[in-house]
C-alpha cells in the first residue's frame, strides 16, 4: 500500500512458526517422564510415545538450536552456491519421503571428515569431506536419503524414548558436542554441550541401533530410487567407506563410527538395488562443480587448491572438463590472481551460458581485479537471464555493497526474500545493506527476524525495542515494529513461565 516500506512483507508468513518453536526450546528441557503419557499396550512402537516426547515444533526448535551452536562455532559452511546445491538435492529426495509431515533443512559442515547426521526436526548435516569422498551424485543422494529416513522413521525420538525418556534437548546437545568435537571445534558451545556427555557412553546415547540402520537403508533406498537416482549409489558408497577404513590406518572414518557397516548390511543394500528395474542416472552439471568448489573452500590455502587443479591439467587428468577449470579459477581468484581467473571464467561462461555459477564467478573476479563497472554489468546481464536465482542474487548484492550501492543491494535482496525464504546469513546480509544505507531502524528489524529464524526469541524482542527507539523512525515503521513486538510478547511471557516451571 502507499507509504508502506517494502520490508513490511518480508517473509512474515515464512517465519511465524519461529515463535512457537522458540517457546518449545524453553519448555523442552523441563519435560519429565511422568508428563508424557504412554500409549495403550496394543499400539505399535512407532506410535504415540515418540510424538508425545518430541512434538514437531519442539523437534524443530531443538534441531535448530544445535545448528545454531555449530554456526556459532564456525562449523557451518556458509557458501551460497554449495548451500543451494545441497538444499536442492536434499529437497528433491525429501519430496519422495511420504511418512509424516516433515520440513527438511540441509546444510554443509565445514569439515574434511567423512560424516553425515540427522538432527531433530529434519535438520540434516553433511560434511564437506563426505561430499568430496563420493564418486557419483547417486552416492551423495544415497547418504542424504539414508538420513532423511532416520527422520521420517522417528529414529531420533524413538531412541530417546527407549533410553528412559531422556530429554531430547539434552540428546541434541550431546550430538552437537560429538559433531563439533570430531571437527576440532572449540569454545564454550562445545564445552556446554559436552557437560552432559562422558566419552563412550555419550556416543552410545546418539548412535542408532542396528535395526534403525537397516530400516534407514531400506526406506532410504526407496526414496533414492523414487527421486530418479541410481539405487546402486547407496551400496557403492558403503563399499567406498569400507575401502577407506582399510586404507586410513588408525583413523576410522566418522561415518563408520555413527553408521556402523557390516558385510551383511552392504550385501543387503546391493541386493535391494539389484531387485529394482535399472535406472540410468547421469550426474547433474552442478555435482562435479560443487565438489571442485569444496576442494577450494576446504583447502589449507586457496593457492594449494589451485595447485591441485593445475596438477590435474598438467597430468591430463580430466584436463578439458569444465569443473577442473572452474576449480582452478576459484583457487586463482582467491589467491590474488583475479585477472588470470577472469580469463578462465570468461571462457567457461561463453561456452555454457546456462551455468549460473560461471556468471557469478566472472563478476566476482572482475570486481576483485579492479573492474567494478564490468563486474556489475556481468551481474546485471546474469540477473536478466536468471531472475531471483538465490546464489546469483546474493553475489550481486555483495558486489553492490562492495562498490557502495547499499540501497540497491537492499532492494535487490528484499525482492528475492519476498519470493523465496532466506537463510539466516542472508537475513544478516540484508541487515548490513540496510544499515549501510543509513536505514538503522530497518536493519534492526531485519536482525529481529534473524534471531527468530535461529530460535532466539528474547534477542528478537530486544532488536525490535531498539528499532522502536530510533530517533528518525517514521510513523509507518513505528506501527509495523510495534505490531510485530505485540505479536511476540505473549510467546516471550510463556517461554519465561516454562523456564521457571522447569527449575
Amino acid at each position: 500500500t502507499p507509504g508502506t516500506s517494502p520490508s513490511m512483507i518480508l517473509i512474515r508468513r515464512r517465519i511465524t512458526t519461529a515463535f512457537a518453536a522458540a517457546l518449545a526450546v524453553a519448555a523442552a528441557g523441563s519435560i519429565a517422564p511422568e508428563a508424557v503419557s504412554g500409549p495403550a499396550d496394543d499400539l505399535p512402537d512407532i506410535g504415540s510415545p515418540s510424538d508425545a516426547l518430541l512434538p514437531p515444533n519442539t523437534a524443530r526448535a531443538n534441531g535448530r538450536s544445535v545448528v545454531r551452536q555449530l554456526r556459532e562455532a564456525g562449523q557451518v559452511l556458509e557458501d551460497p552456491e554449495v548451500s543451494e546445491y545441497v538444499q536442492t538435492l536434499g529437497s528433491r529426495l525429501a519430496m519422495h519421503a511420504h511418512e509424516g509431515d516433515h520440513r527438511f533443512t540441509f546444510f554443509v559442515v565445514n569439515d574434511n571428515g567423512i560424516n553425515a547426521f540427522a538432527l531433530p526436526g529434519g535438520y540434516i548435516g553433511v560434511n564437506a569431506g563426505l561430499i568430496e569422498a563420493t564418486q557419483t551424485e547417486s552416492e551423495l543422494a544415497g547418504v542424504l536419503a539414508h538420513e532423511i529416513a532416520h527422520v521420517t522413521q522417528k529414529h531420533i525420538a524413538r531412541r530417546a524414548d527407549a533410553m528412559g525418556r531422556t530429554s531430547i534437548l539434552t540428546a541434541a546437545a550431546v550430538a552437537a558436542a560429538i559433531i563439533m568435537g570430531a571437527s576440532g571445534a572449540g569454545g564454550d558451545a562445545v564445552q556446554a554441550a559436552a557437560m552432559g556427555a562422558q566419552g563412550f557412553q555419550a556416543q552410545q546415547q546418539i548412535n542408532y541401533t542396528r535395526v534403525n540402520e537397516y530400516e534407514a537403508d531400506r526406506v532410504g533406498m526407496q526414496i533414492l530410487y523414487a527421486a530418479g537416482f541410481d539405487p546402486y549409489g547407496m551400496p557403492s558408497f558403503f563399499e567406498t567407506m569400507n575401502r577407506l577404513n582399510g586404507s586410513m590406518a588408525n583413523r576410522v572414518p566418522e561415518f563408520l563410527l555413527t553408521h556402523p557397516l557390516t558385510s551383511t548390511r552392504v550385501a543387503e543394500a546391493r541386493s535391494r538395488a539389484e531387485k529394482l528395474p535399472p535406472k540410468d542416472q547421469v550426474d547433474s552439471i552442478n555435482y562435479p562443480r560443487m565438489r571442485a568448489r569444496l576442494r577450494i573452500l576446504t583447502a589449507r590455502s586457496p593457492a594449494e587448491g589451485a595447485e591441485h587443479f593445475q596438477g590435474m591439467i598438467d597430468r591430463n587428468v580430466d584436463a578439458e572438463e569444465p569443473y577442473v577449470r572452474y576449480g582452478l579459477g576459484l583457487g586463482l581468484m582467491q589467491s590474488g590472481k583475479a585477472a588470470s581467473a577472469e580469463r578462465i571464467f570468461f571462457d567457461l561462461r561463453d561456452h555454457n551460458e546456462g551455468v549460473v555459477a560461471y556468471h557469478s564467478a566472472l563478476g566476482q573476479a572482475q570486481l576483485i581485479a579492479g573492474q567494478p563497472a564490468e563486474g556489475l554489468i556481468t551481474f546485471e546481464q546474469a540477473q536478466a537471464l536468471f531472475p531471483r536465482n538465490r546464489p546469483l542474487t546474493v553475489r550481486h548484492a555483495e558486489a553492490l555493497i562492495r562498490v557502495g550501492r547499499f540501497e540497491d543491494a537492499h532492494m535487490l535482496l528484499l525482492d528475492l526474500f519476498n519470493n523465496v525464504p532466506p537463510t539466516p546469513p542472508e537475513v544478516k546480509l540484508i541487515a548490513t545493506a540496510a544499515d549501510s544505507a543509513g536505514q538503522r531502524a530497518e536493519a534492526l528489524y531485519y536482525m529481529a527476524e534473524y534471531h527468530l529464524l535461529v530460535g532466539q526469541l528474547p534477542q528478537a524482542v530486544d532488536k525490535l525495542r531498539l528499532a522502536l527507539g530510533q530517533p528518525d523512525i517514521q510513523d509507518v515503521q513505528r506501527a509495523r515494529f510495534q505490531a510485530r513486538l505485540d505479536e511476540l510478547m505473549p510467546y516471550l511471557a510463556d517461554a519465561k513461565k516454562a523456564q521457571r516451571g522447569g527449575r
